[in-house]
């Protein structure tokens, strides 16, 4: 996507993961997902 604005020009391009950087942020969700529970279960019994 190329947009012009005052003479002056943005591109923007969909950038290319690394395997190795998928499977670091699958990680980080995945332990997003477990310190949720947690809390949940903590919070349950209030």
């Amino acid at each position: 996507m190329t947009l012009n604005i005052f003479f002056l020009t943005i591109t923007i391009k969909s950038r290319q993961y690394s395997e190795e950087e998928i499977k670091h942020e699958q990680y980080v969700r995945q332990l997003e997902e477990e310190i949720k529970d947690r809390k949940y279960e903590f919070y349950r019994h209030f």
